[in-house]
């Protein structure tokens, strides 16, 4: 016997790849129902890191830039829990690579903060349409981020890769104001070593 409809949710959030597989078969438009914060079942199994449901979801046609209230959507989720194959998975469906929250927080944003060298790695690879230095809520860049939690290795990859060092926030503070004087001086070396000629 099939469980209850109304557990599509949980049974995503936890895994349960084949009870939500008959759940869709059964009615369709689950896989893109919301609840009452707007939370899909594809957002629940990329937050739950459940690379199973996931894929079947994404086969089945879920929206993979569904978002909750806040804005929050499966790539944020994953970005921010250092999901790689779920991150990959959900970027191999078109997911909105710079998709922000209500604050601003996109993808690169959560993994740079969080200290996800894989994920950010992995952003810049699909980097044709990334915005380096999209700014949220606060003015901050993934990179101002990375520097004022001392993402040492997140905030060199960002660098390397063209973000600005030069970018204020809304204080008016670049990303090597966030951090340490030694590594400040680091940041401005690699910075001015990627400079073309």
């Amino acid at each position: 016997m099939a469980p209850p409809v109304s557990s599509v949710y949980d049974l995503a959030y936890r895994g349960k790849t084949e009870a939500v597989k008959i759940l869709i078969n059964e009615n369709p438009k689950l896989k893109t129902d919301t609840d009452a914060m707007e939370m899909t079942p594809l957002i629940l199994a990329a937050s739950g890191g459940r690379d199973k449901v996931v894929n079947l979801l994404l086969n089945q046609g879920a929206n993979v830039n569904a978002q909750t209230n806040d804005g929050h959507s499966a790539l944020q989720y994953a970005a921010s829990k250092n999901w790689k194959t779920i991150c990959a998975a959900l970027l191999e469906q078109n997911a909105d690579i710079n998709i922000a929250d209500k604050r601003g927080s996109t993808p690169l944003h959560r993994s740079a903060t969080k200290g996800n060298l894989a994920i950010v790695k992995l952003l810049l690879e699909y980097g044709k349409q990334l915005k380096i230095d999209q700014r949220d809520a606060y003015g901050n860049s993934a990179l101002h981020l990375a520097c004022e939690e001392d993402r040492q290795e997140e905030a060199k990859l960002l660098v390397s890769n063209g973000a600005s060092i030069e970018l204020t926030n809304n204080d008016r503070k670049t990303p090597l104001d966030l951090c340490n004087v030694v590594f400040a001086r680091q940041l401005k070396e690699l910075h001015d070593k990627t400079l073309p000629v």
